[in-house]
Order: C-alpha cells, then sequence, then structure tokens
C-alpha cells in the first residue's frame, strides 16, 4: 500500500468535542450534486452554532464554511469512483476542520496528484492570479485547481491529502483535509 501526503500538516484530530460524520450514499451525479449544497447548507448551520460568535459575523461564517464543505464535497462527488463519500467536520475552540474521503480510479488519482504538485509550489494567491489569467486564455477545460486556490488564498484554509492504495479493488482512497481558523 502506497500513501502519498500533501500539505504543510496532517489535519487529522483525535478530539471529537463538536463533531459530524455524514456518510452520502452513491447515486446519480445529478443528484449528488444537488446533495452536495443541501449537505454543505445543513454542515455549515450545525458547526457555525458551535462557535457560537458575534451576531455581526454568524453570516459571513455560516457561508465561509458552507463554502469550503461544498467544494470538498463537489470535488469527491465529482471524480469519485463507486461509493459514498464521506464527510467528518470537527469544531474546536478556534477552529473548523473537516476531512472529506471517497475513492477513485488510480489514473484520476495520478491527475490529482499533477494538480496538487502546481497548487502547493508557492504563494496561493499568486497562483490563484495565475491560473485565472490562463483559465482566461485557455482554449481546453483543464483542471484547474481554482476552488483549492481560492480556499487557500481567500480563506487561508490550510490543506492536505492523503493517498491510499487499496489494490485488491484497483482504485485508490483519497482523503481531503481542511482546517479553516475562526475569528474569535
Amino acid at each position: 500500500m502506497a500513501v502519498v501526503l500533501y500539505g504543510k500538516e496532517h489535519l487529522a484530530s483525535s478530539t471529537a468535542a463538536h463533531a459530524i460524520r455524514l456518510r452520502l450514499l452513491d447515486g446519480p451525479l445529478d443528484l449528488a450534486w444537488k446533495h452536495s449544497g443541501m449537505t454543505s447548507d445543513f454542515l455549515a448551520e450545525m458547526m457555525v452554532s458551535r462557535f457560537r460568535p458575534p451576531k455581526r459575523i454568524y453570516n459571513q461564517l455560516k457561508q465561509d464554511i458552507g463554502y469550503l464543505a461544498n467544494e470538498l464535497i463537489e470535488n469527491a462527488i465529482k471524480f469519485r469512483i463507486r461509493g459514498e463519500v464521506v464527510v467528518e467536520a470537527l469544531a474546536q475552540a478556534d477552529c473548523l476542520r473537516l476531512r472529506v474521503s471517497n475513492f477513485v480510479d488510480r489514473e484520476t488519482a495520478g491527475r490529482f496528484k499533477q494538480l496538487l504538485r502546481k497548487v502547493t509550489s508557492g504563494d496561493p494567491s499568486e497562483l490563484l492570479i495565475r491560473q485565472i489569467e490562463a483559465n482566461a486564455t485557455a482554449t481546453t477545460g483543464n483542471a484547474s485547481g481554482l476552488g483549492l486556490l481560492t480556499l487557500m488564498s481567500d480563506y487561508e484554509v490550510q490543506m492536505a491529502w492523503l493517498f491510499q492504495e487499496d489494490e485488491p479493488y484497483d482504485r485508490t482512497r483519497l482523503e481531503t483535509y481542511a482546517a479553516m481558523s475562526i475569528p474569535t
């Protein structure tokens, strides 16, 4: 079993003071896509209350958490092979941690590793600007990483990825970790 971890730190946590774990079952892409938004909204609503934010930042924090969750869940749904997507959220004193797990085929895992090398190779803000410019002039629909770069640049989300080969089934388990600081 080969394990590849991308990111500055492994963002898993063993404490589970305020945690949610959701299993999104396999189904048609159009329905899963719709459920992604609803799941992200639900998760944001449940987690924002755990932080007891001041009223002036409640809605912005809920929107930020929803955007983060939606980006990760949509990516997992879009690139998965048959099977469920598992979403876990942990609210700590000043941080929200998310882990989204799914299976991808080996070809997708290889392409995603190449994309990760690109989006983690420098300052996220500079890379985001370069990618926006590249997308504006591109004639093909290559994977761009704009969502991940936006999370890292504009939301200052720390991210990590774990790839585990599942040899008997010719697939790769992908875990995406994200940690977002919560203003107090």
